[in-house]
């Protein structure tokens, strides 16, 4: 039997819509909806270009996260839905894995964190200081949030395939880590236009062990990554960009 891809937790009551949203977060709101236009009805390229753009843009790294939710739990039930359906894979091989943890169980999820990272002060392992000052309220700013998405990679559904295209063999788990990624853009992509702030983080795999067996996770899953995210209480930092002109080469061009 294939395990599911999606694993939700929605322990707390569903929280209603925030209606004093401005126009332009209630209009992103509406991006996600489960009854997509047929794609003749769609917007013509260039506007859907742009607006692909300017998602991008928007999508930066908050940290500081609030608990007020701008949509329902069913619209990111909706929006983590669309994420596994439509993000490609190398071979079709659905490998990623999604634990969506929200409300309190997403607050449990960094209390655990917490205490990971307090036994690593008693070993000495972190400074006193250091988790004074840095560690815990990074940890805390976290738990602040709404809720918090992990991906994992399943290598389950990835051997088969490496042991079919042995030519290909050692490039599937760089694949999958590569739609894992993808997952993970379109993720904190899409819930920037829900009006949530987010931000990426990587406390595998200190964590694991504890998160598997909270949340009965298959421990052959491998953590990547969670992405935390809730309302933004404050802005994104400075970003310094290098020039295009070093990073992008055109051939062709007419």
């Amino acid at each position: 039997m294939s395990l599911p891809r999606i694993t939700l937790r929605l322990f707390s009551p569903m929280r209603p819509p925030l209606y004093r949203l401005t126009p332009s977060i209630t209009a992103r709101a509406r991006a996600f909806s489960s009854s997509l236009p047929a794609r003749s009805e769609i917007v013509p390229a260039a506007p859907r270009t742009n607006i692909l753009v300017e998602l991008a843009k928007a999508r930066r790294t908050i940290y500081q996260l609030g608990k007020n939710s701008p949509v329902p739990d069913s619209k990111i039930e909706e929006l983590v839905n669309a994420a596994v359906l439509n993000v490609p894979s190398a071979f079709n091989t659905q490998s990623t894995r999604l634990v969506v943890l929200l409300h309190r169980e997403h607050e449990h999820l960094w209390d655990i964190a917490i205490d990971v990272f307090q036994n690593l002060v008693k070993t000495g392992a972190i400074p006193e200081q250091v988790w004074q000052k840095q560690t815990l309220p990074k940890l805390q700013g976290f738990k602040a949030g709404v809720g918090t998405i992990l991906f994992y990679e399943d290598p389950s559904h990835i051997k088969p395939f490496s042991e079919k295209f042995s030519l290909y063999k050692d490039q599937f788990h760089p694949w999958a880590e590569h739609s894992n990624a993808m997952h993970q853009y379109f993720l904190w992509t899409g819930l920037e236009s829900l009006g949530f702030g987010a931000n990426l983080q990587h406390y595998n795999p200190l964590i694991d062990a504890p998160v598997a067996k909270q949340w009965d996770v298959p421990s052959e899953w491998r953590l990547l990554a969670q992405l935390v995210f809730g309302s933004p209480e404050g802005a994104p930092g400075e970003k310094a960009q290098k020039p295009t002109e070093e990073r992008v080469k055109i051939y062709g061009k007419q």
